[in-house]
């Protein structure tokens, strides 16, 4: 299939390929190459078509997760804001046996906290006070990102389209309540081969993750979508992702959450 040129794009168009480029494990050039006038309004419109493929497979939302909510990769964007895209459950990582490299196009996995959700939350104008209140449990967690765009080169609204370079995701298994962990103060200890290459706290998400929490309620109400109780938020990235390949043994270790273990193979 050859690239599409400018003059055809549309945002359905641009979901097409993005799934194509998922089902088929292939990346490509960045969309706003060939149109430059995509916009994030547009971006967010691609990315609601994915999901609805996605659904019509016989899929289900599960959540929702959040990018760019650190500062350096805002200030790499150069925006000021966090992103948020769809979970759903074709993107959990099975927890039996090795994860494969050959389910990806180039992975990267990276820790994340992770909360759900015990009762429904809608903005705009939700504080961080109140998505706290909302959340039922907080767990550690691991994303796998995998973008479609070649070697990871995008721009803000191409990562939107290409919903937040969604991979799959797994959570651990220690499951505390707000007031049994300090958000911003629980750290992860990254671990590549036995070798530690980062560590790092909550703090890095947003300052404090309940404002990545709220951000993404007041987003997603802003397009007239409530967050759901029961569904799983990944509140963003504590470290860098560090790229993975076949016997690459990964292991994150949590302070009050418990590990989690990822090895992979072809």
């Amino acid at each position: 299939m050859s690239e599409t040129t400018q003059s055809t794009w549309t945002a359905e168009s641009v979901a097409a390929e993005l799934i194509r480029c998922e089902d088929e494990r292939v990346d490509r050039e960045s969309f706003s190459d060939d149109w430059p006038d995509l916009d994030v309004a547009t971006a967010y419109q691609i990315q609601d078509l994915t999901l609805a493929k996605r659904l019509a497979r016989g899929g289900q939302i599960v959540g929702v997760k959040l990018g760019l909510t650190s500062k350096a990769k805002q200030q790499t964007m150069s925006v000021d804001s966090p992103i948020v895209a769809w979970l759903t459950d074709g993107m959990v990582l099975p927890t039996e046996g090795p994860a494969k490299v050959s389910d990806f196009i180039h992975p990267r996995v990276e820790p994340e906290l992770v909360v759900t959700l015990k009762a429904d939350l809608r903005g705009p104008g939700v504080t961080p006070a109140q998505a706290l209140d909302a959340v039922g449990s907080v767990l550690a967690g691991v994303e796998v990102i995998d973008s479609r765009y070649r070697n990871f080169r995008f721009t803000h609204q191409d990562v939107v389209a290409d919903n937040a370079s969604s991979g799959a995701y797994v959570t651990g298994t220690v499951a505390k309540t707000v007031p049994e962990v300090d958000l911003a103060l629980e750290a992860v200890l990254v671990e590549v081969d036995g070798a530690v290459v980062d560590t790092a706290t909550g703090a890095a998400i947003m300052g404090h993750p309940a404002e990545a929490l709220a951000a993404a309620a007041n987003m997603l109400g802003a397009r007239g979508i409530t967050m759901e109780a029961g569904w799983v938020v990944l509140l963003g990235a504590m470290t860098d992702a560090v790229p993975v390949q076949a016997g690459t043994t990964l292991a994150f270790h949590y302070t009050n959450l418990g590990s989690i273990y990822l090895s992979w193979e072809d």
